[in-house]
């Protein structure tokens, strides 16, 4: 709880600080806000908020804000909360608790605020609280994680899925895109229907495991579960959570390497930041799907700045692409970034 308060008195009075400077100058200030700010995931979007704001010449500063830690979004939620009490020009968002960022959000419209979600979006009953989503179409990467899996197993086998929180829409999401598409069939929603048997796909006891974000709990719980199921032939995280540990995931992984390259496990996870790709040349992942962060954040310092320009808002929703990325394409796969 001390941490916690230290952390919001800290920010309150650096945005206060920001706030009054930008004033000062004439500057927008816009917020990016991402789950949690030790991740590098979204250092990458934070690289791409600040080469917009370069870009501009002045006309915006990137306020980059959020958790220092993954916990249960009260955290990222007042932290929204404080940046409409404070009148920043614009929000962008990457909802760690999708129902909890939308209770946030409630005053940002009357404060003539703009709000663009990013990464994660809200749940459908709320999105009307932003204008736009921007970012990745996740059920797509599960989708696309889904066809690696079945490349290398096409007779299906023992799965299991690891997840980064059971409120992020975003994680849901890929969870129902990597179901349905091992299932054969469309489930009626996130984060659809466990697997027990569809098209000789089973989910193990014990799984989906949830990380909520946690890189030391994600690298123990994809080492407690390849320990206790040996003949597990997939696993799947939706994150990529382990490998944001590299020299744990080694030890890890390093263990599986044969049945990796053999194809006796398929291991195939979720990002393609520059550690993960290194990790997949080393023959240490089947396979990575990854995202586009880099474009996410510097997009929507654009999007932002348009919409106060008087401008539409963008597409709703505005995918910035992915990249599929194996041992054979490993060197020429990624298509986007900074």
């Amino acid at each position: 709880m001390l941490k916690y308060l230290m952390t919001t008195a800290a920010f309150a009075v650096g945005l206060a600080a920001t706030a009054g400077a930008a004033s000062a100058a004439d500057k927008l200030t816009f917020a990016l806000v991402p789950k949690n700010t030790n991740n590098p995931f979204f250092d990458q979007a934070q690289a791409g908020c600040k080469k917009a704001e370069k870009e501009l010449g002045g006309a915006i500063e990137c306020l980059y804000v959020g958790p220092g830690e993954h916990g249960g979004g009260d955290e990222q939620a007042q932290i929204v909360q404080d940046l409409i009490t404070k009148g920043v020009d614009g929000i962008a968002v990457s909802p760690a608790n999708a129902p909890a960022i939308a209770a946030a959000l409630q005053g940002a419209a009357g404060a003539k605020i703009p709000v663009l979600t990013w990464d994660s979006d809200l749940l459908a009953d709320n999105k009307g609280e932003r204008l736009a989503y921007v970012g990745t179409h996740n059920y797509e990467i599960g989708v696309n994680l889904a066809k690696l899996a079945m490349k290398i197993k096409p007779k299906g086998g023992k799965i299991c899925i690891q997840s980064g929180g059971a409120a992020a829409a975003n994680h849901n999401e890929r969870m129902q895109g990597i179901r349905d598409t091992l299932a054969g069939k469309q489930s009626a929603q996130a984060p659809g229907e466990r697997l027990a048997g569809q098209n000789g796909w089973t989910e193990v006891d014990g799984c989906p495991l949830y990380t909520d974000d946690d890189f030391p709990k994600s690298v123990q719980q994809m080492e407690d579960t390849l320990g206790k199921y040996p003949d597990l032939d997939a696993f799947i995280p939706t994150g990529g959570f382990p490998q944001f540990l590299p020299d744990a995931y080694r030890q890890v992984a390093g263990k599986y390497k044969d049945k990796i390259a053999s194809g006796a496990l398929a291991l195939v996870v979720a990002d393609t930041l520059p550690v993960q790709l290194d990790l997949l040349k080393a023959g240490l992942a089947s396979g990575n799907v990854g995202q586009r962060p880099f474009e996410m954040g510097y997009k929507a310092m654009y999007f932002l700045k348009d919409i106060k320009d008087g401008k539409a808002p963008p597409k709703d929703p505005t995918y910035t692409g992915l990249d599929v990325c194996t041992p054979e394409n490993v060197a020429t796969c990624i298509g986007g970034g900074n």
